[in-house]
């Protein structure tokens, strides 16, 4: 079995890490994908930075394994964010709709203050009723 074409790189500072990924994530290089970001939560890291720009391909198993580390990371009070996702995981992201739960700013922006941006204003969409459509052989209601 060949070895998994991903290569990571980590970059320390106090308790916020920036990894880089390389490389293609499938279900052969996303167990290590799983074993740097949970390494970097028991090296105490809190605020984590995934720079997928060099990353080529990501599958279902990528973003589990990003999922994953996510969920671990917020239980630990931190946050874990992807940033330059490629278009296959931003592809899956969208037909997901959990892209909210992953990605953040580019790297080097920090959010506005509440101060800073007013909120937008809520359009005015008329209301619509639609109407039931038919029910489908094996469809439950």
């Amino acid at each position: 079995m060949p070895l998994p074409q991903l290569t990571i790189y980590r970059h320390d500072q106090r308790h916020r890490a920036l990894i880089t990924l390389a490389g293609e994530i499938g279900l052969e290089s996303a167990p290590l994908v799983r074993a740097a970001l949970a390494q970097c939560l028991s090296d105490g890291i809190r605020i984590v930075d995934v720079d997928l720009t060099p990353v080529t391909f990501c599958d279902c198993s990528g973003l589990n394994a990003f999922l994953y580390a996510a969920q671990r990371t917020r239980r630990a009070g931190g946050i874990l964010r992807l940033h330059n996702p490629p278009q296959s995981l931003r592809r899956i992201l969208d037909l997901t709709g959990c892209g909210f739960l992953l990605l953040g700013l580019p790297l080097g922006h920090r959010p506005p203050s509440l101060g800073d941006v007013p909120a937008p204003a809520a359009p005015d969409l008329p209301y619509r009723s639609v109407p039931p459509g038919p029910v489908l052989s094996g469809d439950a209601r």
